[in-house]
């Protein structure tokens, strides 16, 4: 599976449980992985000293509240139980996320899930400004703004990594 090899603790309960959970939601484990990989390197605990994303998806403050959970909370769980929140987060989006882009998605922008290429990140509150400047390494073309297609090319470089 990819990105194993970065699992620290409890490395066979861990992946048997991203299988499992991934079996539900109906996706490739791998894809899971590699979102998880990118987004905290496997560490349950990471936070963001930023916006206090935690954990292994990042898990945004309000999302951990919404999830009936806090990010303090995620961080003193072992990786094997903060599975059951990345569970719990994406299963309104089962059967919904037919790839890696769109599982990447559902954890960075969930509103540009099914989107065309051309969309541009943004809501009625965060402007594509803001989600850009918030976000520079994803504005590839450094035009303040963020399409769905970029996003895309975004993982597509990340994914050289594991060739």
């Amino acid at each position: 599976m990819w990105y194993s090899e970065y699992v620290k603790n409890n490395k066979e309960a861990f992946l048997n449980k991203v299988v499992s959970i991934s079996n539900q939601l109906g996706i490739n484990p791998n894809w899971l992985m590699f979102v998880m990989y990118w987004e905290s390197g496997l560490n349950p605990a990471i936070r963001n000293k930023y916006s206090g994303a935690t954990g292994l998806i990042q898990f945004m403050p309000a999302t951990a509240t919404a999830l009936g959970t806090s990010v303090s909370a995620l961080a003193n769980m072992s990786n094997v139980e903060q599975l059951d929140y990345v569970y719990k987060y994406y299963r309104p989006y089962a059967g919904r996320m037919n790839n890696l882009y769109d599982v990447y998605l559902v954890t960075f922008f969930p509103a540009a899930l099914g989107k065309a290429d051309n969309w541009v990140l943004q809501t009625s509150s965060l402007s594509p400004r803001i989600i850009a400047e918030q976000n520079p390494a994803i504005d590839l073309n450094k035009d303040k703004q963020i399409t769905v297609g970029e996003f895309k090319r975004y993982v597509d470089l990340k994914k050289k990594d594991l060739h």
